[in-house]
């Protein structure tokens, strides 16, 4: 039997209808040598519609390990998941493979389906014949706390 690329249809509760709206400054910041503020207020944003596209398809996860640190995902990064997505060969995903929860890059050649880590540390995990992967959703973002 051939290995296939399945998509869980776990559901996950709504999120509240009242987003928090703060301001958003039209001047960047610079890393490098700082410039003067700019006191100019370019609109409110809220994080929420910002990073979630289908509100009801999106759940949070945190990361664990560091497979994925070269695509800037470090234990403890909040990960944000659309479960409505499908996955295409390139995205980042969550998956279970062989009863195991698992944060990696899909990809899709020459009829395989690999997993692969972003850490030259992590081997690829080539799905096998007969074995299914479960995608759960499509990392579409992650939020960092410095503090």
């Amino acid at each position: 039997m051939p290995s296939t690329l399945q998509q869980n249809s776990i559901q996950q509760p709504a999120m509240g209808s009242q987003p928090i709206r703060a301001p958003l400054f039209s001047h960047s910041v610079t890393a490098g040598f700082p410039s003067p503020a700019d006191d100019y207020i370019q609109g409110r944003l809220s994080l929420d519609e910002h990073l979630i596209r289908h509100k009801d398809a999106t759940f949070f996860v945190r990361a664990k390990g560091s497979s994925m640190v070269g695509a800037g995902i470090f234990e403890g990064d909040l990960l944000v998941v659309d479960k409505s997505l499908t996955p295409s060969s390139g995205d980042i995903v969550i998956a279970v493979i062989d009863g195991e929860l698992t944060v990696k890059r899909l990809i899709q050649r020459n009829g395989a389906v690999i997993l692969k880590p972003e850490n030259p540390l992590f081997e690829e995990i080539e799905l096998k014949d007969g074995q299914e992967l479960q995608v759960w959703g499509v990392v579409t973002a992650t939020v960092k706390k410095f503090i």
